[in-house]
């Protein structure tokens, strides 16, 4: 890895720490979605990186991918379990990072550990020419041994330049048909996730998360009105997830021009992945750079 892209990597990952430290520490009762989002993001631009998606607030059963709306009125309350997911960029070289909490309790300690050690596992293992299905058969053992199941259909993912996921997935679960292999100087996100439910999500409602399809179709926005917007969309977010509420501050009918995209379909909007069994959902993630006896994490 050029020693200016690795210097990239690692200041992504601190100022994605950072954050998401920030953001973990501003959840209490009564404090609102928006406000944590906003703040997190704010601090993360301020710091000087660019936002390689928006900051995801998943909590209970679901698992991951909502953002709050521009107008979101939900607030924390106690004994929820939340997982805050923030991802930065410095010039596309992305750090992505995630933690749980849980809210004035301490009912679910066991099971964030649960993801937390499965990580640690995980980070411990892998290095250059290590087999990935190897990676998610210990995730596995680690969380079942507390008694709970990894999600088997969320995994984790490299990472390329203005790529959140570049085409290898690290599963959370044995998987002898992953022939893959970490490679010295390539970089992941590995997210270990376990559950009290049925150990799978499904797509629920939309996320609020939006991001712009590689696609010939654009032809489609016969309107000039709806060609605008999408290429000031596509100029200003690219190859990256943005959010409705980034949106709402360039178009006051952003609800209309993303719907109206969405169908054209230029835009995919994410829905939110629920726990299948409505388990409670743990998460943890660091990212990490390959190195031929282990790896670097970027977001300690």
């Amino acid at each position: 890895m050029d020693d200016r892209v690795y210097e990239k990597y690692i200041r992504a990952g601190k100022i994605a720490a950072s954050a998401r430290n920030y953001g973990a520490d501003l959840i209490k009762p009564g404090i609102s979605f928006l406000e944590v989002a906003n703040k997190i993001e704010a601090k993360i631009t301020k710091e000087g990186a660019g936002l390689a998606f928006p900051v995801n607030i998943s909590v209970n059963e679901l698992a991951a991918h909502y953002s709050p709306r521009h107008d979101d009125k939900l607030v924390f309350k106690k004994g929820d379990v939340v997982k805050i997911d923030v991802g930065t960029h410095i010039n596309g070289y992305i750090a992505d990072t995630a933690v749980t909490v849980e809210v004035d309790t301490n009912k679910y300690s066991d099971m964030i550990k649960a993801s937390s050690d499965a990580l640690d596992v995980a980070i411990d293992m892998i290095q250059d020419d290590v087999e990935i299905s190897l990676i998610g058969k210990k995730i596995q053992e680690t969380i079942e041994s507390y008694g709970y199941k990894p999600i088997n259909n969320l995994t984790g993912h490299s990472l390329e330049q203005y790529s959140l996921h570049s085409g290898i997935s690290i599963p959370n679960v044995s998987d002898m048909f992953n022939k893959s292999k970490a490679e010295e100087g390539s970089v992941f996100a590995i997210e270990p996730f376990a559950t009290n439910g049925a150990g799978r999500v499904i797509s629920g409602r939309g996320s609020n998360i939006y991001l712009c399809k590689k696609s010939l179709r654009s032809h489609l926005a016969r309107d000039n009105r709806s060609r605008i917007y999408f290429n000031k969309i596509k100029s200003q977010f690219k190859t990256l997830p943005f959010a409705q509420r980034w949106c709402e501050k360039s178009f006051n009918n952003s609800d209309v021009v993303l719907r109206r995209l969405t169908f054209l379909g230029l835009l995919n909007h994410y829905p939110q992945l629920v726990e299948a069994g409505d388990g409670i959902v743990t998460q943890k993630e660091h990212t990490v750079i390959i190195r031929e006896d282990g790896c670097e994490v970027t977001t300690k």
